[in-house]
Formats: C-alpha cells, sequence, structure tokens
C-alpha cells in the first residue's frame, strides 16, 4: 500500500492504517511518497507505483490526500486502487456549505496556528521536565498527574498528551517505599483532584520488564505481582480513579483519561 500526499503523509498513514485494521487476516507492506508537489513528481510516484503492480503481480492500494486536482488526476492514472480521501469528503462538504475549499496543501500539519503548536511545545517541555518525579516537580501547573509503577505507561502517556492535546501532564513513580507506605505521598495530597493511576497485569508487566532487566528482581513474578496488587489498593483507598493499560494503546489511554477526567483539549490534532 502506498500512502501519497503533498505533506508529510501523516493523514494518509492514519486514515488508512485505520481501514485496514479491519482485514486483520491480510499482511501489507506500507510506503510513503512525501511531498508530491509537482507533475513530475507525481509522474515518479505512478512509476513506483506502477512498477509494485508489476512486480507483485497485484495492485496496491494508493491512499491519497493530494490536495491539487492536477496532481490527483495523475496519481489516479496508476495501475492501483487509488483511494482520496480529500477527494472523497471535500466535494460533499463544498456542496453543504455552499462555499469552495481553499485547495491549501499542509494546513493540516503546517504551523498556520502557531499558538497551538507552542502550547503543544510547551506541553512536552513540561512532561519531560517532570517526568517520574524528576525535576522541579511542578504540579500546581499540571492538568493532571499520572500515578502508578514501573513500566506501566506513564511517560508514553504524558508524551502524548502533551504533543496531541498540548495537555500539561506530569507523572509520579511508585517505588517500594511508596508502596510499603501503603498511602499516597504527602505532596500528592494537595493535588489529589488531578491523580489518575495506570495499572497493568503482572503477566504483561513481568514480560516488560524482563525486556529490560532479564532475570533480576525487578522482572521477578514475585515482584511485579506485589507492585500491581499493592498499587491498585492504593488507587481505591485515596479514591483515584485508575485504568488498566494491558490491552491498550498510547492513543487509548490518552482518551480515556481525558474523557474520565473531563480535561478539556487544549488543541486538537
Amino acid at each position: 500500500m502506498f500512502f501519497v500526499s503533498d505533506q508529510t503523509g501523516v493523514t494518509a498513514e492514519t486514515m488508512g492504517h485505520s481501514l485496514l485494521t479491519q482485514f486483520e487476516s491480510l499482511k501489507f507492506r506500507p510506503l510513503t511518497l512525501p511531498f508530491i508537489s509537482t507533475p513530475d513528481k507525481a509522474d515518479e510516484a505512478v512509476r513506483r507505483i506502477d512498477a509494485t503492480a508489476a512486480q507483485e503481480g497485484v495492485r496496491p492500494i494508493v491512499f491519497s490526500t493530494l490536495v491539487q486536482d492536477d496532481l490527483r488526476d495523475i496519481v489516479k492514472r496508476s495501475n492501483g486502487l487509488y483511494l482520496d480521501f480529500f477527494d472523497a469528503f471535500l466535494g460533499p462538504l463544498e456542496t453543504e456549505l455552499s462555499l469552495r475549499s481553499s485547495h491549501t496543501s499542509g494546513r493540516a500539519h503546517s504551523m498556520v496556528d502557531l499558538a497551538a503548536y507552542t502550547t503543544r511545545i510547551n506541553a512536552t517541555n513540561f512532561a519531560l521536565a517532570n517526568d517520574d518525579g524528576a525535576g522541579a516537580r511542578d504540579y500546581e501547573h499540571a492538568d493532571v498527574i499520572l500515578l502508578g509503577v514501573s513500566r506501566s505507561g506513564k511517560t508514553p502517556t504524558c508524551l502524548y498528551l502533551a504533543l496531541q492535546y498540548g495537555i500539561f501532564a506530569a507523572n509520579f513513580p511508585l517505588t517500594e517505599d511508596e508502596l510499603e507506605s501503603g498511602s499516597l505521598p504527602a505532596m500528592l495530597n494537595t493535588h489529589r483532584p488531578k491523580l489518575f493511576g495506570l495499572t497493568i497485569k503482572p503477566q504483561r508487566l513481568q514480560q516488560i520488564r524482563s525486556e529490560r532487566r532479564p532475570d533480576s528482581r525487578y522482572a521477578s513474578a514475585r515482584q511485579v505481582d506485589y507492585e500491581v496488587r499493592t498499587a491498585e489498593a492504593m488507587f481505591t483507598r485515596a479514591g483515584v480513579p485508575f485504568l488498566d493499560t494491558t490491552e491498550c494503546s498510547i492513543e487509548e489511554i490518552s482518551s480515556r483519561i481525558l474523557d474520565g477526567t473531563g480535561i478539556e483539549r487544549r488543541v486538537r490534532p
């Protein structure tokens, strides 16, 4: 499958992959062709698609987010199943709104909205500075503080919330000292409305930790079972909402946190 775009190709990749997840019995080989911004580049894209069709003996699937009509017309001539997201949706929108779209490329992932871009960068810097209880622990400015044992998904979730939504997310690791006390650290009590816990099934946590530190106490079945069980009990006693991340992607974890807490997205993807 080809993702063809006049910019980064992120939109085509995201939407194309979402559609193809419905065909789990098949394996697809993806290739992104970004920055197809001239007729010459469009012709070269067609040559690559046609060469693949000839070599593989099957038509490639072509997901396109090309905005310019002349470029779309060129790529449509390729020997592939051409699926154009803008072609499918812009026409009906123009009809409904009685207004022709600007046909401006790159607006979805550009810096047109500098304020939103700056918010995402600031949120990302905040997440890095407040990762795993490090740095200044600037919890006053946090929108959410994620709690959980090591490798439960706190850091990647904080970074995703920052990059996608401009959310100021900090995280605090529950080490053995916190777990043995059985109660929330004192520094978190004043921020209790911002707390959200992440947990994970012990078997999955052991697998993750074993990849990092094989044959260690840190990755032992007994240790991970103790940590998960104790952390969940702490969340329950303290009234901290929590989510099992075992079967969740980072995108789903983030969405569930926002839905469960009511935190407003500062920016939209």
